[in-house]
């Protein structure tokens, strides 16, 4: 072991954050483990070609290298190379998601530990090919075998993974975010909006995070109040998109993709909803983010939304129920102030950072 407290962590495209979940969840653990005396080095997705090439982020060694192939194929010749570079060192590793899991092989191999966070359940993501929901089907199943330790981010992720192996081989972990107490308004002025007078939804515009049927329902008839649909459309199906388009009232804003995270934390923070309407997966970081900003939760019905959010909250299991939750909300401010205080308690109690990170520091130093 080239340090009793080393970790190379993978499966992202780096530090410091600027794409998703993993991104973030990667910074919050590299910096968290820095400042308690580890020799962390994360691997960096750069576009481009040439060499890999080192540079160092607040006290973390970060290995960057450039990848000139697009979108699925791009990551996965990143993971490979950052694999094998992996692989020639002795420290732990951490591997975030399980899409190409069957690399993990050679740490194997090689006598390395390895703990895979598992991520969802995305081989049964409708918005995948055939051929790529059997690549990722395979890669769980690579993923539940070659790992030392799983980790799971929701309960019903460690159940489904209980299936796979020895239910002692994981632990359930859940995604963090960060307390939101205060935003600045002018931050939602730019684009219209007044605090408490919208209702947000943070998506990509895809089926499965019900997107239509929320717009449809909030649109079924005039509202005093708005609906923010964040998300990149220009990627989204052409037929999905003029669906949604199409079933959005005047009182639907669609202000795009926007990456910066005030402006985020803002919206997320004045909403007097915030609408969650993803059908699949763990525990979701949007959704742990709005209950960090104590925003009130709309969400679909399902096992996953369910145990993050709580009983606390209001859900739908189709266009028809939302409808009748947005008539329900929106004329009962006492309802909503008791959601917000119901989501500070719960975030409090389970997703914040330090709980979150001190768990994976226990599991690094005690399982592998």
């Amino acid at each position: 072991m080239e340090s009793n407290k080393s970790l190379r962590i993978l499966g992202t495209r780096g530090v410091p954050a600027q794409h998703g979940g993993f991104e973030t969840f990667a910074e919050h653990l590299a910096l968290y483990l820095a400042e308690n005396g580890w020799n962390v080095t994360v691997y960096c997705q750069d576009e481009g070609s040439g060499r890999a090439f080192e540079s160092e982020w607040q006290g973390i060694k970060l290995i960057h290298f450039p990848i000139k192939n697009k979108g699925a194929p791009g990551t996965i010749i990143f993971d490979w190379k950052t694999t094998l570079h992996a692989a020639r060192h002795q420290d732990r590793i951490l591997t975030l998601g399980y899409n190409t899991a069957v690399f993990c092989l050679l740490y194997r191999l090689k006598g390395l530990k390895n703990i895979i966070n598992m991520d969802g359940l995305e081989w049964k993501r409708g918005k995948w090919s055939i051929f790529a929901r059997l690549w990722l089907y395979i890669n769980e199943r690579a993923g539940c075998l070659l790992g030392n330790y799983l980790v799971a981010d929701h309960p019903e992720i460690k159940n489904h993974l209980a299936t796979r192996v020895n239910a002692e081989k994981i632990v359930m972990i859940p995604y963090g975010a960060d307390s939101i107490d205060s935003a600045d308004e002018k931050l939602i002025v730019q684009y219209g909006l007044l605090p408490q007078q919208y209702a947000v939804v943070i998506a990509r515009p895809e089926p499965e995070n019900s997107v239509l049927e929320i717009v449809s329902a909030f649109s079924a008839r005039q509202r005093n109040q708005k609906l923010v649909v964040l998300g990149d459309f220009s990627k989204a199906d052409p037929r999905y998109r003029d669906q949604v388009y199409a079933a959005a009232n005047e009182a639907v804003v669609f202000p795009g993709a926007i990456y910066d995270q005030q402006v985020v934390k803002a919206l997320r923070f004045h909403a007097c909803l915030y609408v969650h309407g993803h059908q699949v997966g763990g525990t979701n970081p949007s959704l742990v983010e709005a209950l960090g900003a104590g925003a009130p939760v709309l969400a679909h019905d399902n096992r996953f939304n369910r145990w993050v959010a709580g009983d606390g909250n209001v859900y739908f299991a189709d266009m028809r129920a939302c409808a009748q939750a947005f008539d329900r909300l929106f004329d009962n401010p006492a309802l909503l102030r008791s959601m917000r205080e119901h989501n500070r308690e719960r975030h409090r109690a389970t997703f914040t950072w330090d709980r979150i990170l001190a768990q994976y520091a226990k599991i690094l130093l005690e399982k592998i």
